[in-house]
């Protein structure tokens, strides 16, 4: 059953004429969590944040689809192991019928085949349920602001989860021609070890300066827009995690090295 938070009811949105009156300046948000203690906790937190308010919570996964629904949150924040309706579904559900809200799927590991498929079902967002406070506080607000949320350092741990598959059009023409140079397979291969852009300069004797560009031509030849969703692009593909020879010798001879 939901419950507001008792920042809701005790400082309540301001009105007009009994209606409310929503800030832009607030990130709503709806917890969807099987753990009541969880909800509680985070709701502590977030009545210290004057940009964020918890709208509503619930236990249960197809009340959390009602709730988005009948409320928009900004962000929803789902449990991969909410009862009722399966946490997959929901944000199947909810990427249909609110694609305005962002969701960041919480998981007691972030490395397993159901925080991959969430991302791709369009989760904005995974994080361990026992972060510190102030890095979902963090997550919040990134996420809020367009950003993907997954911690440089889990990307490399997602993308060995196990159990994963490569999509069966991804073995067709365009996994066949996508022109990269074996320097940009090089650079991938790092990122999908977590490297930084400073620790892949250092890796690859190059400035940053230099691998930021590179990075750039990476981001508009796959059409992707952040680091996450180049990892996630190549864990599809699958070819930089079973390093195949052909289609480094293929990138390489479609296009010469810099």
């Amino acid at each position: 059953m939901s419950n507001l938070c008792a920042l809701e009811r005790v400082n309540g949105p301001a009105t007009v004429k009994g209606r409310p009156v929503r800030s832009p300046k607030v990130i709503r948000i709806l917890i969807a969590d099987g753990q009541p203690i969880f909800c509680q906790g985070l709701c502590k937190v977030v009545e210290t944040q004057a940009d964020l308010r918890v709208i509503a919570e619930t236990s249960d996964g197809a009340e959390a689809l009602k709730l988005v629904r009948e409320h928009v949150p900004d962000i929803l924040l789902l449990d991969a192991a909410i009862a009722g309706l399966a946490a997959l579904r929901v944000l199947r559900d909810v990427q249909r019928s609110a694609p305005s809200v962002r969701t960041i799927f919480l998981a007691a590991e972030v490395e397993t085949p159901v925080t991959v498929e969430a991302l791709k079902l369009g989760a904005r967002g995974a994080m361990r349920k026992d972060s510190p406070a102030d890095l979902v506080l963090k997550a919040i607000r990134c996420v809020k602001a367009g950003q993907l949320w997954v911690r440089r350092d889990e990307i490399s741990d997602v993308l060995q989860s196990p159990g994963k598959e490569t999509s069966p059009w991804l073995n067709g023409p365009l996994g066949r021609n996508l022109l990269l140079t074996s320097r940009e397979i090089q650079i991938i291969s790092a990122i999908l070890q977590g490297g930084s852009n400073k620790d892949i300069a250092k890796e690859v004797g190059l400035s940053e300066v230099t691998v930021k560009h590179h990075l750039t031509h990476i981001f508009d030849k796959l059409g992707v827009c952040t680091r996450l969703e180049l990892a996630l692009f190549a864990m599809d593909y699958g070819r930089f995690r079973r390093g195949s020879a052909d289609y480094a010798q293929h990138a390489s001879a479609s296009s010469p090295s810099h």
